[in-house]
């Protein structure tokens, strides 16, 4: 059974930082494509961050600017550094990977292994 386990969740004030982290396999973090998604209550499942196995990233475009996602190979740990939080980031953050080897597009379709998710909330 695949392991993705996130942590780093918790409350925040409007405009402060927070960093999420995702444990995962090794073998998962060095060969593939590796994501952040979110949900927010009564909202669908959206894409946030990819970063592909060779390191190129990509960002949901509302998100750019704010979001940075990396991972550590060596410690086999995602993350996703968010800075000048706003309300509307209040959501269930998950890591999700994938085998797919081409271009690590934000679509939820190519993830098939997820993690039980953390909760951000942002307050104003």
């Amino acid at each position: 059974q695949v392991h993705l386990m996130e942590s780093g969740g918790g409350s925040v004030q409007a405009g402060g930082p927070l960093r999420l982290s995702c444990a995962a396999p090794e073998y998962m973090t060095n060969n593939y494509c590796l994501g952040w998604f979110r949900q927010a209550p009564g909202k669908e499942r959206e894409g946030v961050a990819t970063i592909a196995r060779d390191g190129n990233t990509r960002y949901a475009e509302s998100l750019k600017g704010r979001f940075t996602i990396s991972k550590d190979n060596a410690k086999y740990i995602l993350y996703l550094q968010m800075n000048s939080l706003k309300p509307e980031d209040t959501a269930m953050y998950y890591c999700a990977a994938s085998p797919i080897s081409g271009y690590c597009y934000i679509d939820q379709s190519h993830f098939g292994y997820w993690g039980q998710g953390t909760q951000v909330t942002v307050s104003s």
